[in-house]
Order: structure tokens, then C-alpha cells, then sequence
């Protein structure tokens, strides 16, 4: 029974490894995109501010999947739900301006860092590397009160004011999955050995 559980231990590590490697590649293209076209293309600009919250509800979704079903994560479950919610709130601010779509995400920083918390903290005991994911949620949930700072300052906005935040977002991601990677590595060197 517990080769078992080594077992599925494992495949969860190798799993989350990939999965978060696949994060911190998405939202390294999603900034710099935003950085070199979204920034002088408004159009691109509305795109990608789009695009953000609606990988992120598939990503949330196939983490899920892949990690015993939406049943099994419930705070991932309504993180997919809140993101596409977000995405569809994003595409009416737009049309307000940037102030409110720069609100919206600050909206969703509280909301999916609480819920990406929630997620590290369950899997605390049957996965690694947890401990960035957990340190991403609280200052997600910071970044949240910092874009409604930004929203109400008057100063400029477009789709770079969201860059900082996707940046922290690939750092704890790759934090992650080197910390993945170097378990698993020892893993299957103690396996062999």
C-alpha cells in the first residue's frame, strides 16, 4: 500500500512539475507580448487582457483534471468560474476604460490568490513544492489592493499595468517547478540507487 502511494506521489510531483514549467512559459509570452505589442496596440492591448484570466480558468481547469477531478479541488472548481467571469467582466470594461478593467484585475488578484492559497495549503501534504504557490496566493491577493491603487491614481494604464503582476506569477511558478524538478530528480535517483 505504500509503493501505492509513493507511486501517486510521484505522478502528482511529475505532473505539477510539467504543469508548472507550462504556467511560467504562457505567462512569460502573455508579458512579453504585452511588453512589445500590447503596449503600443490597443487592440492587442484588450487581447491579451482577455486572454489572462480565460488561460487561467483553463489552466486551473486541466490542473484540476489531472489532479483527481473539480470534485476533488473545490477552490480550483471556483476558480474556473471566477476567471471566466472575469474574462467576460474584462471584455465590458473595456468598453468603460482602463481604470475599470485595471479594477477588475485587481479583483481577481484578491480573489484567485485566495483561491490559489487554498489550493497550495490542500495540497501541502500530498504534494511539493507548495510552499511558492502558497507565498504566489498571499501576494496576489497584495497586487489585488495595489491595481485598485493604480485604477483610482489617474496615472496612465494599459495592459503593461498588469505585467508586474503575470511576472510574479511565472517567478513563484518556476520556484515551483525547479523545486519539482530537483525532487523528482532525487526521487528517482533514490529509486534507482
Amino acid at each position: 500500500m505504500q509503493g501505492a502511494t509513493v507511486s501517486a506521489d510521484r505522478s502528482s510531483n511529475q505532473w505539477l512539475q510539467t504543469y508548472y514549467f507550462l504556467r511560467t512559459g504562457v505567462s512569460i509570452f502573455w508579458i512579453a507580448l504585452a511588453v512589445i505589442m500590447g503596449k503600443n496596440s490597443p487592440a492587442i492591448g484588450a487581447v491579451l487582457l482577455v486572454a489572462y484570466p480565460a488561460w487561467d480558468a483553463l489552466a486551473n481547469y486541466l490542473d484540476a483534471r489531472m489532479s483527481g477531478g473539480l470534485g476533488a479541488s473545490p477552490s480550483q472548481k471556483f476558480n474556473v468560474v471566477v476567471s471566466i467571469l472575469i474574462a467576460l467582466a474584462v471584455c465590458w470594461a473595456l468598453t468603460v476604460g482602463m481604470p475599470m478593467v485595471i479594477t477588475v484585475f485587481g479583483a481577481w488578484a484578491v480573489f484567485s490568490g485566495m483561491l490559489q492559497l487554498a489550493t497550495g495549503v490542500r495540497r501541502w501534504k500530498t504534494a511539493s513544492g507548495q510552499w511558492p504557490m502558497i507565498l504566489s496566493g498571499a501576494q496576489s491577493a497584495l497586487a489585488g489592493a495595489f491595481m485598485f491603487h493604480q485604477a483610482q491614481s489617474g496615472m496612465p494604464l494599459n495592459v503593461t499595468t498588469v505585467a508586474p503582476y503575470a511576472a510574479f506569477g511565472a517567478f513563484y511558478f518556476l520556484l515551483s517547478a525547479i523545486w519539482l524538478t530537483v525532487k523528482n530528480l532525487r526521487q528517482r535517483s533514490a529509486l534507482a540507487g
